[in-house]
């Protein structure tokens, strides 16, 4: 099959991914084979592909918002049939028998397995995955569409629930990208106010067209107080700077899986219980909950999308912010 490989990570711009043959992926045992039709461009595949990620699996195919249909079952895997349309997310498989996964907590696994990182993901004709973690992709959403709702909806949705806002919060978005637009659709859907800061001109523009009620540069500070605010951006700096515009008890969530250094600040931007709280992975009940709740709005992504082959260029750009919403590779026509 034709698959993107990362042999080394290295830094994006010296185009790493080779376009190459390599072999078909067999089911085993309670896994599916998924021919895939699309797969989304994640920032975390930029940490994979550049090492910000250690490295885990040498070779590895990255990739984790796959949308396919089934084309084979292994042993003992019952769930979907052949021709069913399903989605392939980040958290690939966890142990089930952990502290964390027998309490409800599986996005905190102390054995995971991570689709485009520990094993093999969806920049590739085809992948293989335990069908417990396969989710079907509801109708309504068409397969480029739906694609970056299994990591930057699945996330933002995560993110949102932490957040704990309701209806007639005010809620502050730091970076404005594929996890941040489809956010404000929901957002939006919870009668929640969103107020935008992102570098990016075209962000800022897309973030004002989806219903934001106020954007401005990274570090500008909202006009109104904020009861809660996510960082959707990998900058550490933006955390003192988020802070100083929540109100007392206002929760602060990093929604990255990755983030620079977070600069000193003082306590007084904490006090007042104020709270940082980080969203690690997520939960196969996430992903449901967020998928029937797409369908439900329904949920519209904005999406720019390149061949496979073209894997290097897409990932060249997100890093760029060159990105409006979400870029999403083509892998069968």
């Amino acid at each position: 099959m034709k698959a993107c490989l990362l042999r080394t990570p290295a830094r994006i711009q010296n185009n790493p991914l080779e376009f190459s043959e390599v072999a078909d992926p067999d089911p085993g045992v309670g896994q599916v084979l998924v021919r895939v039709q699309v797969c989304g461009v994640c920032r975390t595949d930029l940490h994979v592909i550049e090492g910000e990620l250690p490295p885990k699996l040498s070779p590895v195919i990255p990739g984790h918002q796959v949308v396919g249909r089934i084309h084979e079952t292994g042993p003992n895997a019952k769930r979907f049939a052949k021709g069913d349309r399903v989605g392939i997310a980040w958290l690939h498989q966890t142990d089930g028998t952990c502290e964390y996964c027998q309490r409800g907590e599986e996005n905190l696994c102390n054995h995971p397995l991570f689709t485009g990182y520990t094993v093999n993901g969806g920049y590739a004709e085809w992948i293989v995955a335990p069908e417990g973690f396969v989710y079907p992709i509801p109708e309504g959403l068409n397969d480029e569409h739906a694609a970056p709702l299994l990591c930057a909806g699945i996330i933002g949705y995560r993110c949102l629930r932490m957040a704990n806002v309701s209806r007639g919060a005010k809620l502050g978005f730091y970076g404005f990208g594929a996890a941040a637009h489809v956010a404000i659709q929901v957002a939006n859907y919870w009668g929640v106010d969103v107020y935008a800061s992102t570098r990016d001109e075209r962000h800022q523009a897309l973030a004002k067209e989806l219903g934001a009620k106020w954007t401005g540069g990274t570090l500008d500070a909202p006009p109104v107080a904020l009861d809660a605010a996510i960082v959707f951006a990998p900058a550490g700096e933006i955390v003192p700077a988020a802070l100083k515009t929540l109100r007392k008890g206002g929760r602060l969530i990093l929604g990255g899986i990755h983030m620079s250094d977070i600069p000193s600040f003082p306590y007084d931007l904490l006090y007042q219980e104020r709270m940082i709280r980080s969203v690690a992975n997520n939960t196969r009940q996430d992903g449901e909950e967020f998928l029937k709740l797409a369908a439900e709005i329904p949920i519209r992504t904005h999406v720019q999308m390149y061949p496979l082959s073209e894997a290097n260029r897409a990932l060249n750009q997100l890093k760029n912010d060159a990105i409006s919403g979400a870029a999403v590779l083509r892998v069968q026509s």
